[in-house]
């Protein structure tokens, strides 16, 4: 069969080009996105107000978790979270994921921190070796403080007793360190 010079081709190969990202949403992907985004806004709304205001966040959604706190029923918080939902359309949610991934970072390296001030206040209470380097380490410690919770911690763990001398060599570590 020859070919139509006058034939629009156009529409052959809109026959065979892949279904186009222009389809509407079925109902159940709708559903799923808003409880995504409810879900978002419960984490936003449960983050302490101080790491709250690092988000980029809009005048709408602030005043929407604002008014959270003042709902006290079930399901007046369920209708509501419906509408932070709602508000969350409209906010820049590759910002505040980059926000959160941030401020999970931070978390992380702190934890990391609080390991390795746990691990020195071990080394230090078990092994003898461990005094002369950290003080190499960190010259400006109160050398005698520091022997002292030492023999402390280790006369406490002998006898079974809570550890506050642990405790407070943990801290005094992590004061010298600056974490």
């Amino acid at each position: 069969m020859a070919k139509n010079p006058d034939r629009d081709t156009s529409l052959e190969n809109d026959r065979d080009a892949p279904f186009e990202d222009d389809a509407p949403l079925s109902k159940s992907q709708l559903k799923r996105e808003m409880q995504e985004l409810q879900a978002l806004g419960e984490r936003i709304i449960a983050l302490d107000p101080a790491v709250r205001a690092r988000l980029p966040l809009s005048d709408d959604m602030l005043d929407a978790v604002e008014e959270t706190r003042r709902i006290r029923s079930h399901e007046g918080r369920r209708r509501h979270m419906q509408y932070v939902g709602k508000v969350m359309r409209k906010e820049d949610r590759a910002a505040i994921q980059a926000a959160f991934d941030d401020i999970d970072q931070e978390h992380v390296q702190r934890n990391a921190a609080f390991h390795r001030l746990e691990q020195w206040r071990d080394r230090l209470i078990d092994d003898d070796e461990a005094l002369e380097p950290f003080i190499e380490a960190h010259p400006h410690v109160d050398r005698q403080s520091l022997r002292q919770l030492i023999r402390n911690a280790r006369a406490e763990r002998q006898r079974g007793k809570s550890p506050a001398s642990a405790r407070k060599l943990f801290q005094l570590i992590r004061d010298t360190v600056g974490v």
